[in-house]
Formats: C-alpha cells, sequence, structure tokens
C-alpha cells in the first residue's frame, strides 16, 4: 500500500475508534470516576496486586499521579492496600469487591450498548468487525 493511503487509513481509522471510543465512554456505569481510575482498577483485577510504581508503569503514568489516583480509589472502597510481603518499604494495591462489581457492571453496560448495535449490522459486517478486533488488538499490543 503507497505511503499516501496508509495515511488516509490511519487518519479514517483514528477517527473511527475515537468516535467509537467516546460513544462507548458515554455507557460508563459511574461517571464520578475517571477513565485514568477505571484503567487502574482495571489493571489491578486482571493483574492482581502491585505497587504503585508498578501500576504507574503499567499505565503509563508518573508514580506521583499514581499515588493520587490509588488513594482516591482507596477512599471510595474500590482499592485496598496492603504490605509487601517480602519489602517493608512498599505496598500493594489491589482491587476490592466493590471495585470488582463497578467494573463489571461498567463493561456489562457498554457490552449491552455495542451488542445491540452489532445486531443492527448485517452479517456480512459482523464477520468483518470479528476480524477487525483481531488486527486492533494486534495494533494495540505493538
Amino acid at each position: 500500500m503507497p505511503p499516501a493511503t496508509d495515511t488516509a487509513l490511519a487518519s479514517t481509522l483514528r477517527l473511527a475508534v475515537m468516535r467509537l471510543a467516546r460513544r462507548m465512554r458515554s455507557e460508563r456505569a459511574d461517571t464520578a470516576l475517571t477513565l485514568t481510575q477505571i484503567a487502574a482498577l482495571a489493571m489491578l483485577e486482571r493483574h492482581g496486586p502491585l505497587t504503585p510504581r508498578e501500576l504507574a508503569a503499567a499505565e503509563r503514568v508518573t508514580p506521583p499521579s499514581m499515588t493520587r489516583i490509588a488513594a482516591s480509589l482507596e477512599a471510595a472502597g474500590l482499592a485496598t492496600r496492603t504490605d509487601h510481603p517480602s519489602d517493608g518499604r512498599q505496598v500493594l494495591l489491589a482491587v476490592s469487591d466493590e471495585g470488582v462489581a463497578l467494573l463489571r457492571e461498567d463493561r456489562r453496560r457498554r457490552d449491552a450498548w455495542l451488542a445491540q448495535r452489532l445486531r443492527e449490522l448485517d452479517q456480512a459486517d459482523r464477520d468483518v468487525l470479528r476480524q477487525a478486533a483481531q488486527v486492533l488488538d494486534r495494533l494495540a499490543a505493538a
């Protein structure tokens, strides 16, 4: 594919993904939390307890920012802090039961909205999206 075509595809794809992401954000269960807070909770759910520094690195934010995010999640009862088992200078952050429940409801609402939109498409379009989802996942992992 010529570079100009790659650039045009990149622009079209970027706009479509951004519009879809914006629309899906409007289906969030709890809009009191920021997207960064939700992402941090989801990271803790996926990977288990992490130090604030590990969580900051995984979420690509500065450690001081993650300290504030973690404090707000703890204050809301969505995350817990425990002593690190082998390093007394460290703590571990984990998602609480309330945090897990919030994430599940958030996903349920957004999945329900997207499933309804997908049912409005014909089978050929759904097949294209099934393949595109795999490609988008590979792009995001790169």
